[in-house]
């Protein structure tokens, strides 16, 4: 459940759209400014819930092994924690056509903050990799359950985003920003590791039998 919250939570990293969100609804009262964190983060939660839950149908339609999908995943992840170290938009979260796309938006809950930027490909990749390792009904609830916190934390984030802003300055939130994509870069290379570790038996298998 923890691993599952702090993965989840990095790849969302609502600190770093803390900007965007208050560029985006500087002309929202503070009543629907409210509701758009809270519906931003409801959609996050049910994109991620339902690739979660999917997520070992689709590796066994496409034919993929659960180490093949945490390799790639990794890779992902990596990409995502190397942009959030120099502090730069992730082209993994959104391109620059969707980000001219959303400048004319007038609902921005759903997308572009709740998709692709909360839970865009990294974090759908990432939920589905949670979800392919588990081995009983305690481990799917725990990554559920982790899931839903990881939804909460974002939710408070934004709907304190304004006072964090006064608080900690563009500076502090930068500094956040580079702490959790350290943390994101570990939890990259475990995956990669672990991947590794489920494709070497196999790879070993068919050398020997060659």
């Amino acid at each position: 459940m923890l691993t599952t919250f702090s993965a989840v939570f990095s790849v969302a990293d609502p600190l770093v759209h803390v900007p965007i969100y208050l560029a985006m609804t500087r002309a929202y009262s503070a009543q629907r400014r409210r509701q758009t964190a809270i519906v931003a983060s409801a959609a996050m939660f049910v994109t991620m819930i339902i690739f979660a839950a999917a997520g070992k149908h689709i590796l066994h339609f496409f034919g993929l092994s659960i180490g093949a999908f945490r390799i790639a995943g990794g890779l992902l992840l990596f990409l995502m924690a190397v942009d959030m170290l120099r502090a730069q938009p992730s082209r993994q979260r959104t391109t620059p056509e969707e980000q001219a796309e959303q400048d004319g938006s007038t609902e921005i809950a759903i997308f572009p903050l709740a998709f692709p930027m909360l839970s865009g490909p990294g974090a759908i990749a990432n939920a589905m990799m949670l979800t392919a390792g588990a081995t009983n009904a305690a481990d799917s609830a725990g990554i559920y359950v982790g899931i839903l916190l990881a939804s909460i934390a974002t939710a408070i984030v934004l709907l304190v985003a304004a006072r964090a802003e006064r608080r900690l300055g563009h500076t502090g939130l930068s500094v956040l920003e580079r702490v959790m994509g350290l943390l994101l870069a570990a939890i990259a290379a475990q995956f990669v590791v672990d991947g590794i570790s489920d494709v070497l038996p196999a790879l070993a298998g068919r050398v020997r039998g060659s």
